[in-house]
C-alpha cells in the first residue's frame, strides 16, 4: 500500500486538525525557528506580492525540488486560499513531511499581521528578516 492510500485509509476527524495551522500558530513556530514555510503560488503571482517569511516554490515545481526542504522542521505550505497549499500538503505527506496548510491562506495571514501585531512580530524575529 502505497503513502498516500494509506492516509486515505486511517483518515479520521483528527487528521481533519492534524493537517492545518493558524496563522497565530504558525507565527508561534516561525519564534521558535522550527518550521519551513513554503510558497507554492505561481511565479506571477509571488513576484506581485510576496512573503519574505517563506521559501517560493510554485506547486508545479515542488516534486523536483524536494531537496530544498528541511525534513526535520515543519512544512507550512502557503497560498492565498488553501487550494494549491492543501494539494502540496499531501504530496508532502506522502513524501515523508510532517506538513499542515495554513487555514485561510496568506489573504487570512495579511489580516493579521498589521498594525502593532505586525511590529511587535517583526521585531521578535528581526534577527532573521
Amino acid at each position: 500500500m502505497d503513502a498516500f492510500e494509506n492516509y486515505i485509509k486511517n483518515f479520521n476527524y483528527d487528521s481533519i486538525g492534524k493537517m492545518k495551522i493558524s496563522p497565530k500558530k504558525l507565527l508561534e513556530h516561525l519564534v521558535n525557528e522550527d518550521v519551513q514555510v513554503i510558497d507554492v503560488r505561481f511565479k506571477e503571482e509571488h513576484s506581485l506580492w510576496n512573503l519574505s517569511l517563506a521559501k517560493h516554490i510554485p506547486l508545479n515545481e515542488l516534486p523536483e525540488r524536494l531537496d530544498e526542504l528541511d525534513r526535520n522542521k515543519l512544512i507550512v505550505v502557503v497560498c492565498p486560499h488553501n487550494t494549491r497549499s492543501n494539494i502540496a500538503m499531501h504530496f508532502l505527506m506522502t513524501k515523508g513531511f510532517r506538513a499542515k496548510f495554513l487555514v485561510n491562506g496568506l489573504l487570512d495571514m495579511e489580516g493579521v499581521l498589521v498594525g502593532g501585531t505586525a511590529r511587535d512580530f517583526y521585531n521578535l524575529v528581526e534577527k532573521e528578516i
